[in-house]
């Protein structure tokens, strides 16, 4: 029961801290300009999420052929820039790491 009660706290204080600015924001114009840079949101923030574990996979760098994440990571990117399809891509991404770890290993 703790637990319910914990997660119902944080939820409420996520709509809190969030909410008056979004009210805010429905009713003052804002400028194109800055719903332009606002696209670039969450691609930022995918990246920063996803690119220690590609590059740090054990906790140090490892840019090497022999890291699997880096090299599906590699793949996955190269097939959401031609292909711009966010649902083939994680597929691809998965299939490619899956594949990779199973040459690498044995």
């Amino acid at each position: 029961m703790e637990e319910v009660i914990m997660i119902a706290g944080m939820a409420l204080v996520t709509f809190l801290v969030r909410y008056p600015l979004l009210e805010l924001v429905g009713k003052i114009p804002l400028p194109d300009r800055l719903f332009r840079a606002l696209r670039y949101v969450p691609p930022a923030v995918l990246a920063a999420i996803i690119l220690p574990t590609m590059v740090m996979p054990k906790g140090e760098i490892a840019i090497t052929p022999t890291n699997p994440f880096l090299v599906a990571g590699l793949i996955a990117a190269l097939v959401a820039w031609r292909t711009k399809n966010l649902l083939l891509t994680v597929i691809v991404g998965m299939i490619s790491l899956l594949v990779y770890r199973a040459l690498i290993s044995g």
